[in-house]
């Protein structure tokens, strides 16, 4: 049974005529979010990387945000997510991105508990 496939993206607010323009629209927002990154580590603004918010730069917090954007954007379009049922698509989707900041965490206490060492002092173990 032949499935058609959606020429819209961003729930319908862009529609595509074809294939191709699809291709090209689903590019052009991929490379927006891509040069978003890019330039954004490339100047670094004082006020992201000045502040913190969690224990963490906000400028990165930007990073990891688009970063999972574009990987639900990803998988939502070309693994045709859209097209499947809430659950599944919960399942797929959550799953990652719960372990993604469950990473963030163990990474940012970890990360904390080394910095500390080195901050105040080699620990020193007496066997």
């Amino acid at each position: 049974m032949a499935h058609e496939h959606k020429l819209e993206i961003f729930r319908g607010l862009w529609k595509f005529k074809s294939n191709t323009q699809k291709i090209w629209g689903v590019l052009a927002f991929l490379t927006l979010i891509t040069a978003i990154e890019v330039v954004l580590g490339i100047y670094k603004p004082a006020i992201l990387t000045g502040s913190h918010l969690l224990g963490m730069k906000v400028l990165n917090w930007i990073f990891i945000i688009l970063t999972l954007v574009k990987a639900y954007y990803i998988s939502w379009d070309f693994m045709h997510l859209r097209d499947e049922k809430s659950a599944l698509r919960r399942a797929v989707v959550w799953t990652p991105v719960f372990l993604v900041l469950y990473l963030a965490f163990i990474l940012l206490v970890e990360g904390n508990y080394i910095f500390d060492v080195y901050r105040d002092g080699f620990v020193k173990w007496n066997f």
